[in-house]
């Protein structure tokens, strides 16, 4: 038999009661979730930027992170709503590398599933107490998602997870805005039918048991960029994108529809600086066309503390990227200014 049982995993009910969400914390959770959505909705015009590290590594350096981003909102929270990116799983195209706290909640040491699994509640948890912001998380794993499903205020499927019958059926359980990015492929007709099987109920097995959803009708797409059969980057955030973007969800039922822009992955190459130059030209596509405005909510950056990239080590910087490079904080800092200004 090439699987290997190592050894019982505590179960979600037994972590969240070991490291639970006090009183305030709910509170707090509740007025984000709500102010969330009503972008989603559009009952609200603020702009969502999702902001945050490749992938979550070292506690300190990310409470640090998020902190920083919770004295620019106190400043631009009539404009936008900050929701930092703290991504606990790390999906590896290869299989190798980093996987995230949640597989190594210390990345110069072995892993360790169980204490990867505290390691990510206990941040987040730690984030939204010193900063007084929820936060996002990716949905790599379905049922991994359970050990923090009362703590987050927004998920994202990844372009390698969109088309699994498994993300699209959890998705449709949860109740709060859900992003569907695009395939590796660019196809965005996959996209829209990710989004059109979330916001639907369904019937499935999930963690053993027999369950029914409600659909999610936040459920909306995220375009990240393809890439050809030849592995060129296509980006996909250009105006004319955006606009057959536009057409194709109005022949569709969909409700809420919206879009968030990656501006990183193969939207940009994986050119970190990039990152800077597309927010202007979709800012400009929202400012020319009244119906992008409505239309995209948002965007979705990878920073931390200091630009770039590194490899793992036990010299390596908190606050620098061990996964895809970053932007660093200054250049973050000014454009989050620059978007509050231009929206």
């Amino acid at each position: 038999m090439g699987m290997h049982i190592n050894g019982q995993l505590p179960g979600p009910d037994d972590i969240k009661n070991a490291y639970p969400m006090d009183k305030g914390l709910i509170k707090i959770k509740q007025k984000r979730d709500e102010e969330i959505k009503a972008v989603f909705s559009g009952k609200s015009d603020k702009f969502v930027v999702i902001v945050g590290p490749c992938s979550a590594d070292h506690e300190d350096s990310v409470i640090e992170y998020v902190s920083r981003l919770s004295a620019v909102n106190e400043k631009v929270k009539d404009k936008l709503v900050i929701i930092p990116r703290i991504y606990t799983n790390k999906p590896r195209t290869t299989g190798e590398g980093y996987k995230g706290m949640l597989h190594q909640p210390s990345p110069e040491s072995a892993p360790d599933l169980k204490e990867g699994i505290i390691a990510i509640r206990k941040l987040h948890l730690r984030a939204i107490g010193e900063s007084g912001l929820t936060c996002a998380d990716e949905m790599l794993y379905p049922e991994n998602r359970s050990y923090l499903d009362d703590v987050l205020s927004y998920e994202a499927v990844g372009a390698r997870s969109v088309e699994n019958q498994q993300h699209r059926l959890t998705a449709s359980g949860m109740d709060i805005p859900v992003g569907m990015k695009n395939p590796t492929s660019g196809d965005f007709t996959v996209m829209l039918n990710s989004v059109r099987a979330a916001q639907r109920s369904h019937n499935f097995i999930y963690r053993g048991c027999d369950v029914t959803t409600d659909g999610n009708e936040y459920a909306h797409v995220i375009l990240r960029g393809g890439v050809d059969k030849y592995g060129t980057n296509i980006p996909n955030y250009h105006y004319e994108d955006l606009t057959r973007l536009y057409d194709m969800y109005a022949e569709t039922e969909l409700r809420n529809r919206a879009v968030i822009v990656d501006v990183n992955h193969s939207n940009s190459g994986k050119k970190f600086k990039e990152q800077i130059r597309i927010t202007g030209e979709i800012l400009h596509s929202r400012e020319y066309n009244e119906d992008l405005k409505r239309l995209v909510k948002g965007v979705m950056i990878e920073s931390y503390l200091f630009e770039g990239c590194q490899p793992i080590g036990r010299d390596s910087v908190h606050g620098k990227s061990i996964t895809d490079p970053c932007l660093g904080w200054d250049d973050t800092e000014k454009l989050l200014y620059t978007i509050a200004e231009k929206c």
